[in-house]
């Protein structure tokens, strides 16, 4: 009996070092709390090995085309994010802070992170925390701004370092397409509003004009870049001219509309106004780049702390998020990730910039799934369907599948330090060439590959599609359309209230309701669905091998359900169509 024992514990120990999961123990050792640190160490054990791979994997033409891709898609949305925080914050946060936290993110994560295809930078929503923040502060002491944000973003990095030590990122992979979907379509609204905003303010800055000249190059620029890429995901000319389409299309439409805002004329006479600047690697305001933050008083160090719980809840969210949709089960990935010491890192870095009084980074909702599809190789196979009259009477249809992914660190690394260079004068005085209706655009564009991609979105076309034109293998047709409806009602309830509020300032909140999606949809849904209907309509979003890995295997199902049960929709999409291209904003899975 005692060597049985032996036999089983020992069994049991070699199954906790082979791999990181919290099933099948017993004991103290079940709870996640109680062995902190765990999660972290298998990341790091799990993608060291590949590290020398993922510099040596590098050298070849799909990094290149990634690096400067990805600095267009990086850059453009974080200026972007940038000239609304500096009208709304004061003129605290400019371009130079702007520039250096997305650097000190690239660099830091494409160097030490567990997955370096995870873009980390400046985002929309952290852009909205911020000015709420001034907007609250502003009621009291404008002064306490800067030393009470720092504050704020110490103690999320303390939250940060205290969720990645504690394994709490486990519980990313109870996070369902209920929730991401609305997050994406949450997301989208806010940066079509930003994007209308900019409009807006050039007719109260500059008159009509200007107003009606902004407009133009806004809608004009967002259709270029729509265009190009939709002809790179097309079957129109060769495949290497697609996917040069593809690569560089927000550097032809930047480089094109930039230009076209300056030639002479009557549109020069408009004065559209361009991107303001700051001195070469010095912050906007007048003030060193370290925050005096010993000197803010005592009890607004501790009002503080639960604006830095809720930034953590915030980037638990959409890091995370940012993270799975890099590793979507559509890219044929290879090498494993990490969430908890990423999580960690993420801390860090959030400790870093609060001290220098930059806007905090964090992973990129829209900018990281597209990193991944710019390292991605995709081949266009043709899918041919007889038909009845027989003979050369069929139907051709092109279907791209994603053959192989180029996972390294360079490309991720590279454009960190582009982003740097781009802090010194020379590339600072080309950025204040470039007009604030191109951001206008990019908020567009953004905002629009969110909601057209979305699966919200798909399911409404879908209930307004005449039913006989409806393939009859379609999944949603197994589902009443009542049903339908309800599930789309419970999303877009919460979309509606969270971009409400988001008008408010009130604003600060909305990481709750976010948050609150995950455990809604698996407490209060399965009163209203069958588990067969949930399957067809939801999707986990954590459903890649490589991602369970580092999340401590899959969740925990209903006694009838079945992780790979979810994912019917997704998977007869693939099927018909094959893989969808990456897009800014897109979240395609």
């Amino acid at each position: 009996m005692i060597s049985h024992r032996r036999e089983k514990s020992s069994r049991r120990l070699k199954t906790e070092k082979a791999e990181y999961t919290f099933r099948d123990v017993r004991g103290w050792r079940k709870y996640r709390i109680l062995r902190p640190g765990r999660g972290m160490l298998f990341d790091i054990k799990r993608r060291l090995p590949y590290y020398r791979s993922d510099i040596t994997d590098a050298f070849t033409y799909r990094t290149i085309a990634s690096i400067i891709r990805m600095y267009f898609v990086n850059l453009l949305p974080a200026l972007a994010y940038t000239l609304d925080m500096y009208r709304r914050t004061g003129e605290f946060y400019g371009v130079t802070e702007s520039l250096f936290s997305s650097a000190l993110a690239a660099v830091v994560f494409s160097i030490l992170s567990a997955q370096p295809l995870t873009i980390v930078g400046i985002t929309g929503l952290i852009s909205l925390f911020n000015y709420t923040v001034y907007d609250i502060i502003k009621i009291y002491d404008v002064t306490l701004y800067s030393r009470f944000m720092c504050w704020t973003a110490i103690w999320a990095a303390i939250f940060h370092w205290t969720v990645a030590i504690w394994n709490l990122c486990d519980y990313m992979r109870y996070v369902t397409d209920f929730s991401s979907e609305a997050f994406g379509m949450y997301v989208g609204i806010i940066y079509m509003i930003k994007g209308v905003e900019e409009l807006v303010n050039e007719f109260s800055v500059g008159g009509s004009v200007r107003g009606f000249a902004s407009c133009l190059i806004a809608i004009l620029y967002f259709a270029s870049i729509y265009g190009l890429e939709k002809l790179g995901a097309s079957v129109i000319w060769t495949p290497w001219f697609r996917s040069l389409l593809a690569d560089y299309a927000y550097v032809i439409g930047t480089l094109f509309w930039v230009g076209f805002s300056h030639l002479p004329g009557n549109l020069q006479s408009a004065d559209i106004s361009k991107l303001p600047i700051g001195r070469a690697f010095r912050p906007t305001p007048p003030r060193s780049w370290l925050v005096e933050f010993w000197t803010l008083d005592t009890e607004w160090i501790f009002v503080a702390i639960p604006f830095g719980f809720l930034l953590t809840l915030l980037f638990f969210y959409d890091h995370n998020v940012s993270s799975l949709t890099a590793q979507a089960k559509q890219f044929p990935l290879r090498k494993p990730g990490g969430f908890h010491w990423d999580f960690f890192l993420l801390g860090c870095t959030s400790f870093v910039a609060g001290i220098l009084g930059l806007p905090l980074p964090n992973g990129l909702v829209p900018q990281a799934p597209v990193h991944t599809d710019s390292l991605t190789v995709y081949k266009t196979e043709l899918k041919i369907t007889a038909t009845e009259e027989g003979g050369e009477a069929e139907i051709r249809t092109p279907v791209v599948v994603a053959a192989a992914v180029v996972e390294q660190r360079i490309s991720h690394l590279v454009m960190g330090l582009c982003l740097i260079a781009t802090m010194t004068r020379p590339f600072l005085v080309m950025l204040q060439t470039m007009p604030s209706a191109v951001f206008a655009g990019v908020f567009f564009i953004v905002g629009w590959g969110s909601i057209e991609s979305n699966g919200i979105t798909k399911k409404i076309l879908f209930l307004f599609q005449e039913n006989r034109f409806i393939q009859r293998n379609e999944p949603l047709l197994s589902i009443k359309r009542n049903k339908i409806k309800l599930f789309l009602f419970f999303q877009c309830f919460g979309i509606s209230i969270t971009v409400g509020i988001s008008q408010t300032i009130a604003a600060i909140g909305f990481p709750i309701l976010i948050c609150a999606l995950i455990p809604f949809r698996w407490n209060v849904m399965p009163r209203f669905f069958k588990i067969r209907e949930l399957e067809v309509l939801d999707d986990l979003t954590a459903n890649g091998e490589v991602v369970l890995a580092s999340l401590g295997g899959p969740p925990q199902m209903h006694n009838s359900e079945r992780i790979d049960g979810y994912g019917v929709e997704r998977r007869y999409s693939q099927r018909m169509h094959g893989v969808s291209r990456q897009r800014a904003g897109s979240i395609h899975r």
